[in-house]
């Protein structure tokens, strides 16, 4: 049998043994390179998470650690949706809530006539990350997510220790129309969200992107968040997610519990 090297270089079934040889280097290197930088890529997606839960309460400084800051300032429970209180069902130091909702038993169907943020199914445990001054909780960090016009956002909504005044939202993901959509990422939009108020008298949701701008003299300004120009859907995406995550079906019985205990003391 004539080896490869015997054979002419313009035959086919060596063009065809060389490339498949070509083809079966390549996939083991890139297979090699995935396996290897698997850890490191693990350890980059943890380290931006902290970031963005440290930025968004406000508490991310120049030049210090972020691993240091958030292990001395940032608490991290597990919450069982469905009862509002903490569990350890699962390890918060390797729970992916995104991986469980696709899990037939760590994640549930959402009723269509319930999903206003349109996510089609939900975890039943979620992570929450806390700021305390001693025992008294100052900030409550939420993993929030909802579909925009091409895209599910997800972000972070950050609330005072009353449970319904926003001090931060910031989007880590998502893919909106640049300049539209996108503006989401807009430092000049997220800083309106400061200081609004997220829920009613009543403890209901009662949170707006409105179309145009919010006439700060009128009732209800204080629930209300001027729109995207250009980006209605995007707007009202980030609305509808919020005002999911705010209800009973996501952190509500979780946030109401807060509050309880706060006015036990």
């Amino acid at each position: 049998m004539v080896g490869i090297s015997g054979m002419s270089n313009d035959s086919t079934q060596k063009t065809l043994i060389v490339a498949l040889a070509l083809c079966l280097v390549c996939s083991v290197v890139v297979a090699g390179a995935a396996v290897v930088l698997k850890p490191l890529q693990t350890s980059n997606q943890a380290i931006d998470r902290k970031k963005n839960i440290l930025e968004v309460a406000n508490l991310l400084e120049e030049g210090k650690s972020i691993d240091e800051i958030f292990e001395n300032q940032v608490e991290t429970q597990i919450v069982d949706l469905d009862s509002g209180e903490y569990t350890d069902a699962v390890d918060p130091a390797t729970y992916d809530s995104r991986k469980a909702a696709r899990d037939p038993q760590l994640g549930e169907r959402i009723p269509p006539d319930l999903d206003v943020a349109n996510i089609k199914v939900k975890a039943k445990y979620a992570p929450v990350y806390l700021v305390k001054e001693g025992d008294e909780v100052e900030t409550i960090i939420l993993p929030v997510h909802g579909y925009g016009l091409w895209s599910t956002m997800y972000g972070f909504l950050a609330l005072e220790g009353d449970t319904k005044t926003v001090t931060g939202l910031k989007f880590y993901e998502h893919a909106e129309t640049p300049g539209l959509g996108g503006e989401i990422d807009n430092t000049r939009w997220l800083a309106q969200w400061q200081g609004k108020v997220v829920f009613d008298d009543e403890w209901q949701p009662d949170i707006q992107v409105i179309k145009g701008t919010v006439d700060r003299n009128r009732p209800g300004a204080e629930h209300q968040v001027d729109g995207l120009a250009g980006a209605t859907l995007t707007s009202r995406g980030v609305m509808y997610m919020l005002q999911y995550w705010l209800s009973e079906e996501g952190y509500g019985p979780y946030l109401a519990r807060l509050r309880t205990e706060t006015e036990r003391g």
